[in-house]
């Protein structure tokens, strides 16, 4: 290996380095947050009901059997007024039908609320608080549109655009930390042995 392979080496190694150093520093609190809120998301479903809500069983798994959804809804909408509270805003985040249970679950934007109703017979099952959507939405950055109020995620597409190409950055400059001193070093000694 001649003076100036060894010099652009050693130059990708300087360069690398510090694109790694300031990625670190620059995004340490979202890295930190990330891994923390990807920990708990990997552990929600083994959280005893904590992180994720338990889902609890109706009396049939037959949708025959069950009431119209609008008729589930309109109970939904009850029990939220009555029992979390009367101003909750009744915009649902999503509608959650799970035959193999005989349940549904009504999830309301505000406050990550969750009713669980009996499918037929639109009894109530459960009354949850959606940490795992609040941690979801953390670790994506979505909090952010939520908080806000933006709409089209456009918060959440710059963040997970950020941080998928700050972790690709030091994939790439922490692999070439390890490989390339090694090559220097492998270079140098097939050197001297000439």
């Amino acid at each position: 290996m001649n003076n100036k392979q060894r010099k652009r080496q050693a130059n990708i190694l300087k360069y690398s380095r510090k694109i790694h150093r300031m990625t670190g520093a620059a995004l340490f609190v979202f890295f930190f947050i990330v891994a923390v809120t990807g920990l708990l998301l990997g552990w929600k479903k083994h959280s005893g009901g904590i992180i994720l809500p338990k889902s609890f069983q109706g009396t049939s798994t037959d949708l025959k059997n069950w009431l119209p959804v609008d008729v589930l809804h309109q109970e939904a909408v009850a029990v939220a007024r009555e029992s979390i509270s009367p101003n909750l805003s009744l915009e649902l985040e999503r509608i959650d039908i799970r035959p193999d249970k005989g349940m549904v679950k009504f999830v309301f934007v505000e406050g990550y609320w969750g009713v669980q109703l009996d499918g037929a017979t639109g009894e109530l099952l459960h009354i949850e608080r959606r940490r795992s959507d609040f941690i979801e939405n953390v670790h994506d950055g979505s909090i952010f549109d939520y908080l806000l109020g933006t709409g089209n995620e456009q918060i959440k597409l710059v963040y997970t655009t950020i941080m998928g190409g700050a972790l690709l950055m030091f994939t790439i400059t922490g692999f070439w930390l390890w490989y390339g001193p090694k090559k220097v070093k492998a270079n140098s000694n097939r050197h001297q042995s000439h």
